[in-house]
């Protein structure tokens, strides 16, 4: 996979990731555990994202 595609499908998932924290921040019976974890998962796919656009070498998530 090329670099912008790896780029656009880190992108494609931190955008699921988004929505699905949204979902989850409306929902009376969310877990907090688990709206961290997603949060989490967010943040290393945004450094990841970060690091490719500015041409470091990253590992994947």
């Amino acid at each position: 996979m090329s670099v912008q595609g790896h780029l656009e499908e880190l992108k494609r998932r931190h955008r699921s990731l988004e929505r699905q924290i949204e979902i989850e921040l409306v929902r009376p019976s969310s877990s907090d555990q688990h709206l961290q974890e997603l949060k989490r998962k967010k943040l290393l796919l945004k450094d990841e994202i970060s690091k490719l656009q500015n041409g470091k070498v990253v590992l994947a998530v």
